[in-house]
């Protein structure tokens, strides 16, 4: 983004994108993971859908002041460079290269081989498809960026047709006798030692509001009309979220939903009777199709910026364009990074990774708002937090209590994800200095 972007967004796209880029595939396979956690049990599962969406309200809220303030292009990390200095800018997109995309990637692939395979009655398809789906994918994001965004058009049609027909047949032919709130946990699980867990899982089902402050500088009024589109449009999709959980509560209990891959396609299944279950599933799949493709858009854009900036190793390649202004070799490379973790075949796994690693980054954020209003008082923000500071404390306790609670109190196996995930972020520093050392051999030659 740049300075001279036409100001000409009003209130209803900004919202229209807030919703369009946050509701993905999440909502129709995390209810698996939620009541798995709470042993079958739906109440703490419906109160953490709830805490998890008034965190990222207050998130959207808080970096959307740093993104109106520094209207540049590349998002967090371009913020955090400005607000805490250049390695740790490039420590942010090396994290979101190397582990948040292609994390995410292989988690929604996975689950796209295996409801694929399950649809067509072959779970030998699995692997290949998961593998096939993420490169071919890459493949057509290498082709031009008109080729992505019709992909996106279509899965964001499709991904809402799922959503409402499950929401209005689930309480039609739902029976509706199904406990909504209680019990809060199943025998011998104490709500204190999984709500972090819980929350970190439907995160992922939320995330994507880190981008809706890129709109501030095309936006008419932003001071006025983006935290309505923030606060309005996750608002909306948290309602939506609520609703569907209802809904899939309505048909199946917490104990049942906890037992499928997809719940979505089950509870559809039982409405819809086999035939209409798998078309329901269908569009699940081209909504998860649709996210695949917006992470391969997106993320490949952050590994060519490290690569204009000269900041990793192999830089050259990194930041060189197609004959379609498309930057293919990072896009490619980032496929492959994501295929090698899909071999996991772990959809959770994956996706708490991708959580922890990005909410640490997002708490950097948060405090940056702190720290730039200290540091430059002066610098124009089209649009200020509300009700400052309690939003941005809100915004970093919660993020605080997500990651610290994945780092040393989800058990020993979440311990050690949240710690090679510190690693691989933190092997991003020697690699900088590499492309330092690099960058001065080839000034150097010439």
């Amino acid at each position: 983004m740049n300075q001279n972007l036409q100001k000409n967004l009003g209130l209803a796209p900004a919202l229209s994108t807030v919703i369009g880029m946050v509701i993905g595939g999440g909502v129709f396979f995390k209810p698996q993971a939620v009541y798995s956690l709470t042993g079958g049990a739906p109440g703490l599962g419906m109160i953490a859908w709830v805490v998890a969406g008034i965190i990222t309200i207050t998130a959207g809220l808080t970096a959307a002041e740093v993104s109106a303030a520094i209207p540049k292009t590349g998002g967090m990390m371009v913020y955090i460079e400005e607000i805490y200095g250049k390695k740790l800018g490039v420590l942010t997109g090396w994290m979101q290269c190397v582990l948040f995309f292609p994390a995410s990637i292989a988690a929604l692939a996975v689950m796209f081989g295996s409801q694929s395979a399950t649809l067509i009655g072959n779970e030998s398809l699995v692997v290949p498809i998961t593998l096939g789906t993420i490169l071919l994918i890459s493949i057509l994001n290498t082709i031009s960026s008109k080729t992505s965004g019709l992909i996106q058009t279509v899965a964001t049609i499709c991904k809402l047709i799922p959503l409402i027909l499950i929401i209005v047949f689930g309480f039609i032919n739902g029976g509706g006798t199904n406990s909504l709130t209680s019990p809060l946990v199943g025998p011998g699980i104490s709500t204190g030692s999984v709500i972090g867990q819980l929350l970190i899982a439907i995160l992922f089902a939320y995330d994507g509001w880190i981008n809706v402050g890129a709109l501030a500088g095309e936006m008419k009024n932003p001071g006025k009309d983006l935290p309505t589109a923030i606060v309005g449009g996750l608002t909306f999709v948290m309602a939506v979220y609520i609703i569907i959980n209802i809904a899939y509560l309505w048909v199946l209990p917490a104990n049942e939903l906890a037992n499928y891959a997809s719940p979505a396609s089950a509870v559809a299944e039982v409405i819809f009777g086999p035939m209409g279950g798998k078309i329901i599933t269908i569009g699940i799949l081209i909504s998860v199709f649709g996210c695949i493709n917006g992470y391969l858009l997106t993320g490949p854009r952050i590994l060519y910026t490290l690569g204009l900036q000269k900041s990793i190793p192999g830089y050259k390649y990194y930041s060189k364009l197609n004959k379609s202004g498309v930057p293919s070799t990072a896009t490619i490379i980032m496929g492959i990074i994501a295929m090698l973790y899909a071999l996991s075949g772990q959809f959770n796994l994956l996706t708490d990774l991708s959580m922890f690693v990005v909410w640490s980054f997002y708490v950097l954020t948060f405090i940056g708002v702190i720290l730039l209003r200290q540091k430059q008082p002066n610098l124009p923000r089209p649009y200020k937090v509300p009700l400052y500071p309690v939003i941005p404390i809100i915004a970093i306790a919660g993020g605080l209590f997500v990651v610290i609670n994945q780092l040393l109190f989800a058990g020993m196996e979440n311990t050690l994800i949240s710690l090679g995930g510190i690693i691989v972020t933190l092997i991003g520093l020697p690699l900088y200095n590499l492309a330092q050392n690099q960058v001065k051999r080839d000034e150097e030659i010439r």
